[in-house]
C-alpha cells in the first residue's frame, strides 16, 4: 500500500461523484441530495485525513531532503485550498437542492476541488513519492485508510489557519523547528540530514 495511491484513488472517486451529480436531472432532488451528502462528507473526511496524516509527513520528508521551503509552500497552499473547499461546501446548503443556485454552488465546489487535486497531484504527491521510503508510504497508507474508515460518515468541518497549521506540524516533528524560525516559507535547507522515517 502507498498513501499517495490512496489519495489518488480518493481523487478519482471524487471526480466520479461530481460526474454523477452532473448527469442526474435537477428535478430528482432526492437522488441529488443523497449523492451530494455522500460526496460532501467524503470531501471533508479526505481533507481532514490529509491534514492529520499526509501533510505533516510531507513537511518531514521535505526537511530531510533539504526541500523544506518547497514543501512548506505546498502545505500552505493545500490548507488554504481545503478551507476554500469547506467554505464552498457550506455555501451549497443555503440553496434548495436541484435549483439553479444549488447547481452553481456545487459547480463551485467542483472547480475548487479540481484545482486543488491537480496541484496536489503535480506537487505534493510527486514530491512525497520521490522522497519518502516505501515503508513510510505503506505505514501512512494504513493510517489514512483507518482514519477514513473511522470517519466514514464525515467529520465536523473546521477551517484552519494555514500558517498556524504549518507551525504546529513542524513543531511536532522530530527535532522541532530551528531556533528562532517561524517555520513558514523562509527555511531553505536549514534542517540536518537524516533518514526519512515516521516520527
Amino acid at each position: 500500500m502507498d498513501i499517495t495511491q490512496l489519495i489518488l484513488d480518493d481523487h478519482r472517486e471524487q471526480r466520479r461523484l461530481f460526474a454523477i451529480l452532473e448527469q442526474v436531472g435537477s428535478a430528482d432532488t432526492a437522488s441529488l441530495g443523497q449523492i451530494w451528502g455522500r460526496l460532501s462528507a467524503f470531501l471533508e473526511t479526505h481533507a481532514r485525513a490529509e491534514e492529520e496524516i499526509f501533510y505533516p509527513q510531507l513537511l518531514y520528508v521535505g526537511r530531510v531532503a533539504g526541500r523544506l521551503g518547497a514543501t512548506e509552500d505546498e502545505t500552505l497552499d493545500a490548507i488554504h485550498d481545503h478551507n476554500d473547499i469547506r467554505d464552498a461546501i457550506a455555501a451549497v446548503g443555503s440553496h434548495p437542492v436541484g435549483g439553479p443556485g444549488w447547481l452553481e454552488a456545487v459547480a463551485t465546489v467542483n472547480v475548487a476541488n479540481g484545482d486543488h487535486m491537480a496541484e496536489e497531484e503535480r506537487e505534493g504527491l510527486t514530491d512525497f513519492r520521490r522522497e519518502a521510503s516505501l515503508q513510510l508510504r505503506h505505514d501512512l497508507a494504513v493510517a489514512f485508510a483507518t482514519f477514513e474508515a473511522r470517519h466514514m460518515a464525515g467529520v465536523t468541518p473546521e477551517d484552519r489557519d494555514p500558517e498556524g497549521y504549518v507551525r504546529a506540524a513542524e513543531a511536532s516533528l522530530p527535532g522541532g523547528r530551528p531556533a528562532g524560525s517561524l517555520g513558514i516559507g523562509s527555511l531553505r535547507g536549514d534542517w540536518p540530514s537524516e533518514a526519512a522515517r515516521p516520527p
